[in-house]
């Protein structure tokens, strides 16, 4: 799979489609300059920039092991959008989001995973691998967080991972706490996978590394990075390859025995 280069491409915002009532963070569709369809992950919501960090760095790395992931960018929202929006709850989320936001590519036709449908070898267990690795909490059965578009399964909605830099607020945490702190799989929409965990294991600690995970931090905005008083966005930056680095280099957190 080819790497990339940079940061995710920046698209500005032309016009507001509709919000997509799901869950708390009350994301949106929206038009992009770029004649694009996105759904509109705002920096104003919810618990903020850090979802959207998390977005990109776990899309990326489940990308570099072989899953499906609707493309990224950063959506440059102004305020004449706000200005114009009818519904009170969104113009109110859209001012608080003035700014850089994430746009996942809208997949026209996608629908939720719902056990039916047949998954082709390998997928699950890459799934089980990703969320264990970056300690993803939020893909059980109430919640898959997973589309089926075309007859193949993506994965979608990382923001509930990487729960360690919530703990950033005056400074950056113990990388090996992350790194030895195991996931409970009991809940997870695959869990019935658990079984050929290690071969999963085995292929993706083959493509990943601390230059992949470095590649892979380079591509979140620096505008999102700044949360962290007295942190730059470069140590932030290595913060990140740190952590990542050390949950690889430890195999405490592998679920079913795959250890």
């Amino acid at each position: 799979m080819r790497a990339r280069s940079g940061v995710i491409p920046r698209v500005g915002v032309s016009r507001y489609v509709t919000p997509l009532r799901e869950g708390g963070s009350l994301p949106g569709l929206v038009e992009a300059e770029d004649l694009g369809i996105y759904v509109c992950k705002f920096s104003g919501a919810g618990q903020g920039v850090r979802v959207l960090v998390a977005e990109v760095l776990v899309s990326e790395i489940a990308r570099r092991i072989g899953l499906r992931t609707p493309r990224l960018v950063a959506l440059e929202l102004d305020g004449e959008i706000a200005r114009y929006e009818a519904d009170e709850e969104v113009q109110d989320l859209l001012t608080a989001s003035l700014g850089l936001n994430l746009g996942v590519d809208f997949l026209p036709g996608a629908f939720g995973f719902d056990g039916a449908q047949t998954i082709e070898p390998g997928v699950a267990e890459r799934i089980l691998w990703l969320d264990a690795f970056t300690a993803n909490v939020d893909r059980s059965w109430r919640n898959p967080n997973l589309l089926v578009w075309h007859g193949d399964v993506w994965v979608i909605d990382h923001g509930a991972a990487l729960y360690f830099h919530h703990a950033w607020t005056t400074q950056v945490t113990d990388p090996q706490r992350f790194a030895a702190q195991p996931w409970d799989s009991s809940d997870h929409v695959l869990g019935e996978f658990l079984g050929d965990l290690g071969a999963a294991d085995a292929a993706a600690r083959a493509v990943l590394s601390t230059e992949v995970f470095t590649d892979i931090v380079a591509l979140v905005p620096e505008e999102w990075l700044t949360w962290v008083p007295g942190v730059s966005p470069a140590e932030l930056r290595t913060a990140y390859v740190e952590f990542l680095t050390a949950r690889l280099g430890s195999r405490q957190w592998l679920p079913g025995g795959a250890a």
